[in-house]
């Protein structure tokens, strides 16, 4: 079995959003290109920022699309077809509201939740097939606060939960060698076994 040739962070461009739950993918492939020393750099015919890391010895993409995140699919694929990468090779990290801060979740396939960027990478895709990285971010119902979902995911995480995810993404990037080595479900059961709350 193939492993992940393109790492995807979802997310909102410019400094207003930097900060904000909906990032939480451009926080992972930030990560990522720090702990491997990758830098990105934008590349107009991507639609994204874009750089290449050497993890477990395989070279792997890594790409943050600076459209809005409902049009992510254009970079996603625009990289993938440039590049022959297939789906089933495509990692896509991104924000999940049915996970609580710390908790993060591997799986292939499935639905989009409502996930605007998912949705619209599957669309571009054909289909869902690729793989997904969940970062919990929480639900304003789960943490009781009374805040609408679209304010909650454009708004900063408490203190808290900033760390909560900050250490979720740690445990993701220990996956990434079984990650990119074809390993999937070696990967799930370390990051799973490790996520639970």
């Amino acid at each position: 079995m193939n492993g992940i040739r393109l790492i995807v962070g979802l997310g909102n461009p410019g400094p207003e959003h930097e900060t904000d739950r909906h990032n939480a993918g451009y926080w992972f492939v930030d990560a990522v290109a720090r702990a491997h020393g990758a830098s990105f750099a934008r590349e107009s015919k991507f639609f994204g920022e874009i750089a290449r890391a050497r993890i477990a010895g395989q070279q792997v993409w890594l790409l943050k699309p600076t459209t809005w995140m409902n049009r992510s699919g254009q970079a996603v694929a625009a990289l993938a077809n440039f590049y022959r990468i297939t789906p089933d090779e495509v990692l896509v990290a991104h924000d999940e509201l049915d996970l609580l801060p710390g908790q993060a979740k591997l799986k292939k396939g499935g639905g989009t939740a409502g996930h605007n960027g998912l949705k619209d990478i599957a669309a571009r895709f054909g289909g869902p097939n690729f793989w997904r990285l969940r970062l919990g971010i929480g639900h304003p119902r789960t943490l009781q606060l009374n805040q609408p979902v679209v304010d909650f995911v454009l708004h900063r995480p408490s203190r808290e939960d900033a760390q909560a995810i900050g250490e979720q993404i740690d445990r993701a990037l220990e996956c990434l060698p079984e990650l990119v080595a074809g390993e999937f479900e070696a990967a799930m059961t370390r990051l799973h076994t490790r996520s639970a709350r």
